[in-house]
């Protein structure tokens, strides 16, 4: 089953005072994967940038530089693009038992992108948090598959942690988030991250869209979706890596577009980078999923 979505991305900064040296890297365009393709897309920046370079970044995200000389009181970033989603999520747990796991990623003769390996140990957003390897762990079983200890955690942390956007900001902890209960998609994805990587099982954080269906007999919103993040584990050789959406307790499927991946929040922000100002600022997001 495939999907074909046309997605609109647009992010705002507005600053009381100019802003001035400006070198920003941008990441919002989706990547192409075996579950996904970008059919057509662009990214512009208004306005135009004294200095653009576009590349990819390690993981094979779609990075864009971009840098002005002189100062300016807004901005604005947009990508515009087709996308076709598929999705398979196959019938059978392949994934090795848990105990299993070290031995399979020790053989693991890769260091390329994808290898679990980068994705085993601490990492800048997510350093080690004794709380949450605690709450994992009381999680384990003799027997249990890498899949089964992925959808295990997945409902736990759905239950356990409440989804508030007035609870955390963008510098929040995994450990803070935890010992509140309470959070947004980042902070979720965080700590499913940290409690996957204290039982052995490499875990990697994922940005994107999910489109979000209106109410019954309601018309849908534009810019109602919103930009979304998960968590990809590797589940063994066989198996690989998997999706999960912790916000939702699902598999991840057709109604999510990836943009980026990585080791946290820090290797996908969509925007991030240095300026010199004084002053307020004030920022705003929309996004369109739209089915076409």
């Amino acid at each position: 089953m495939s999907v074909l979505y046309d997605i609109r991305l647009t992010i705002r900064y507005s600053y009381q005072s100019p802003a001035g040296a400006n070198r920003t890297i941008l990441r919002m365009q989706p990547v192409t994967t075996p579950e996904q393709r970008l059919i057509s897309g662009m990214l512009s920046v208004d306005p135009a940038p004294d200095f653009r370079a576009d590349g990819q970044d390690f993981f094979g995200n779609a990075r864009t530089e971009v840098a002005y000389d002189g100062q300016l009181s807004e901005y604005a970033f947009r990508f515009a693009g087709r996308v076709e989603r598929s999705f398979d999520p196959g019938e059978f747990d392949l994934s090795c038992p848990l105990i299993a796991l070290p031995r399979e990623i020790a053989e693991t003769a890769s260091i390329a992108p994808g290898a679990p390996h980068h994705f085993l140990g601490a990492s800048p957003r997510i350093p080690s948090s004794p709380d949450i390897a605690a709450f994992a762990r009381e999680l384990l079983e003799p027997g249990l598959s890498s899949y089964e200890m992925l959808t295990r955690l997945s409902a736990a942390l759905h239950g356990e942690i409440a989804f508030d956007p007035s609870a955390t900001d963008v510098t929040t902890t995994p450990a803070e988030a935890f010992a509140a209960r309470r959070g947004v998609c980042q902070d979720i994805s965080h700590i499913m991250i940290s409690a996957l990587r204290a039982v052995g099982i490499p875990a990697g954080y994922v940005s994107g869209f999910l489109r979000t269906e209106p109410p019954e007999g309601e018309e849908r919103l534009e810019g109602a979706d919103a930009m979304h993040a998960w968590v990809r584990a590797w589940c063994g050789a066989e198996m690989g890596w998997v999706e999960m959406d912790p916000t939702n307790d699902m598999r991840v499927g057709e109604d999510h577009v990836t943009v980026a991946i990585g080791r946290d929040y820090a290797d996908v922000a969509p925007v991030k980078g240095s300026l010199r100002t004084a002053g307020a600022h004030v920022t705003s997001h929309a996004v369109d999923v739209v089915p076409v």
